[in-house]
């Protein structure tokens, strides 16, 4: 008797649950209602193939049929969704998957809420002592001079941000304090690449020899729910946007993104 590899065992899926996923899918993709054979091309199985499944789902109000006999997901699928949204929490979930992420790129990462004082720091993943920035839990970045700032002021609407930015760029002792000078028309720059970009950076700001780059979080409405920093010496962190940092950290934050329910297509800001 042949025994069968144990980690072979394991992986071995179950073929129509994974089937099942696909025409799922492909009715959570699908903009309207589908015919039976628009689904079945999609997922690459023949129309005979697709109805018993189709069949099934109906009776499990997973997907249901309209008057002009076409397929889109039904009750229970909306069930499912409402159930994975009540039970998440986008600043749990982030603090469990940082760790790993500070680990791969060898930088420090932080994670900021927008606060009663604006961008304020819940979460600091430390790697090691080789870079010296005041980032404390219960901190704040500034608005003008920082990569987080930048993002936030990207994607929250203007009435909650321009009151602390207004404020950061009249203050003669804050200028003193950050080393630079940046003016309203410098800031709103740097805020609309970040639009852009989906992502911003600040080299050697506002701390000589420290550079950023900071990414937003998305929930299921299109609201901005926090952003990822990560932050390591100028001359060691890579800048640039096809460097491995810009990458994995784009990655990490449209997974995570992806995860709480957000569609690329849902936009926030004003």
């Amino acid at each position: 008797m042949v025994k069968q590899n144990d980690n072979s065992s394991k992986r071995r899926g179950v073929q129509t649950v994974e089937t099942s996923g696909r025409i799922l899918t492909a009715l959570l993709q699908a903009k309207s209602p589908q015919k039976l054979s628009n689904i079945a091309e999609e997922v690459g199985i023949s129309a005979a193939q697709l109805h018993p499944y189709l069949v099934s789902f109906r009776k499990m109000q997973m997907v249901e049929q309209t008057e002009r006999g076409l397929y889109q997901l039904g009750p229970f699928a909306l069930h499912l969704g409402l159930s994975r949204l009540r039970n998440q929490n986008a600043h749990r979930d982030t603090i469990v998957r940082v760790g790993a992420l500070s680990v791969e790129l060898r930088l420090m990462v932080t994670v900021s809420v927008w606060g009663t004082h604006g961008p304020t720091i819940t979460y600091v993943q430390e790697f090691d002592d080789r870079i010296h920035a005041n980032v404390q839990v219960g901190g704040n970045y500034s608005m003008t001079v920082t990569a987080t700032g930048a993002v936030f002021g990207a994607f929250l609407p203007s009435t909650i941000t321009s009151p602390l930015v207004a404020a950061e760029l009249t203050n003669t002792e804050f200028e003193r304090r950050a080393f630079f000078k940046v003016d309203e028309e410098t800031y709103l720059g740097a805020q609309q690449k970040a639009k852009s970009d989906g992502y911003a950076v600040t080299r050697d700001m506002p701390i000589p020899g420290v550079s950023a780059i900071a990414a937003p979080v998305f929930d299921h409405t299109g609201q901005i729910q926090l952003v990822i920093t990560i932050i390591g010496p100028t001359g060691y962190i890579d800048l640039a946007p096809d460097g491995a940092p810009v990458y994995r950290l784009l990655e990490f934050t449209r997974n995570l993104s992806r995860d709480l329910g957000y569609e690329e297509a849902v936009n926030s800001g004003d």
